[in-house]
């Protein structure tokens, strides 16, 4: 799978791409990230990249000029064009559903925001999909463009060493339920002894307690992911 992520600050990607389970998949060729300044495609001496919004207000708003051609120019380098991601707090939610989607096509360009956002023309001629984080303004779209390619990597085959390990994760597998508890070692720790039933070896009683602590960690922290037919479940297990 491959990423281009365009930024006006490629220096904060280096720290995130040489770390753990990103960089094995890099260093393996699972995955690729291409990291393109925005800058390299504005005009004039001085190559600026943004402007006073039309109509006043605070702040600045990034040009549209070298937004479009950046995504032009990469669109035609590593093979076929890639799904175009805006990471604007304007956008659908990202979710677990929609990482999935993300992680079916094999390119991915993240555009990331900055400053007060971006030009709507930008929007009118690329007509990008446009993603948010959540209900929080950041200062641009790059912390959000690293969780994303985080998420959308993890579904990739190979990347992960337990290939089944993704799927018992919260907000995946065919429920969609949170993940049960997990414990290690020490059996004991402060007074806190690890249920019996894991050190049982009776794995599907294991099972069965890891489904009802499943639901019974959704209903109390997040009721809406049981739907109308999962009404039932919001009573107690």
């Amino acid at each position: 799978m491959r990423f281009d992520v365009l930024t006006l600050f490629p220096e904060m990607f280096p720290g995130y791409l040489g770390q753990s389970l990103l960089k094995r998949a890099i260093d393996a060729g699972i995955v690729e990230v291409c990291v393109h300044n925005i800058r390299d495609w504005a005009r004039g001496k001085h190559q600026q990249v943004d402007d006073r919004p039309f109509g006043g207000g605070p702040g600045m708003v990034l040009r549209p000029e070298p937004v479009v051609e950046c995504v032009e120019a990469v669109q035609k380098m590593g093979g076929a064009p890639g799904r175009l991601v805006l990471l604007t707090p304007q956008g659908r939610r990202l979710d677990q559903q929609v990482v999935e989607e993300l992680a079916d096509h094999s390119r991915l360009v993240l555009i990331c925001g900055r400053y007060e956002g971006v030009d709507q023309r930008v929007m009118d001629l690329l007509d990008p999909e446009e993603l948010s984080i959540g209900d929080f303004i950041l200062n641009g779209g790059e912390v959000a463009a690293m969780v994303l390619m985080d998420a959308a990597m993890r579904l990739v085959p190979g990347v992960l060493g337990d290939e089944q390990s993704n799927q018992q994760d919260s907000f995946s597998g065919h429920d969609r339920l949170l993940e049960f508890p997990q414990y290690t070692r020490p059996r004991e720790y402060r007074g806190h002894g690890v249920p019996e039933v894991l050190l049982s070896g009776n794995h599907p009683d294991i099972a069965r307690w890891r489904e009802e602590q499943k639901l019974r960690r959704t209903r109390e922290r997040r009721q809406d992911l049981l739907g109308e037919e999962d009404a039932d479940l919001r009573s107690d297990v």
